[in-house]
């Protein structure tokens, strides 16, 4: 790699605040995030799985959506899903907390056993790379633009290709995921 392309690279983590998508790279799985442990996740890791991409906070009226996305997660896990969620304090400063009291919270009140990551941006220019093309009219679904508030909740197929998106006031149990997620673990 030439000075160029790690200034570059350097660049894109100071700007995403740790989420890096390489160039050229798959918009899914083409990512590396930081795990609220703190551990580096190569998104690679989930090819071939169903995902629910979620934004989550811990002090929102959604907040209780922990709870079903758990028991998605629990019935659907061994299937192919997995349920990945994205603090954010964007909205209403809703997420203020470390990432050890996000977890702590997490475990305390909903036993969250689902794969949890480090605090993202979900809007502007410090947004996770990530929740840029799962925003972005690149994403192939036809409710595009910023995300609005908490729990937004992204399905993306076993070919990394987003496929729904359902806003905060879809909670995770509805009929309408519950079919697109079932849908999606039935393709081979």
């Amino acid at each position: 790699m030439n000075r160029r392309h790690i200034l570059a690279l350097a660049l894109g983590l100071l700007v995403s605040g740790g989420a890096v998508m390489a160039e050229d790279k798959d918009p899914i799985y083409g990512n590396h995030m930081k795990s609220l442990a703190g551990k580096d996740v190569d998104l690679a890791q989930y090819k071939g799985k169903v995902l629910l991409i979620v934004n989550v906070a811990s002090r929102c009226g959604a907040t209780p959506q922990y709870k079903e996305l758990q028991a998605l997660h629990d019935k659907y896990k061994d299937q192919g899903l997995a349920v990945l969620g994205f603090p954010c304090n964007q909205f209403g400063k809703q997420e203020p907390g470390s990432e050890n009291d996000i977890s702590e919270f997490c475990q305390k009140n909903y036993g969250v056993k689902f794969d949890m990551f480090s605090k993202v941006d979900v809007n502007g220019a410090e947004s996770a790379p990530l929740f840029k093309h799962l925003t972005s009219d690149k994403a192939g679904v036809k409710d595009v633009g910023p995300v609005k508030w908490n729990f937004e909740k992204f399905v993306v197929g076993k070919d990394g290709k987003v496929v729904s998106r359902f806003r905060t006031s879809v909670k995770p149990d509805d009929a309408d995921v519950v079919k697109v997620i079932e849908a999606e673990l039935a393709k081979k």
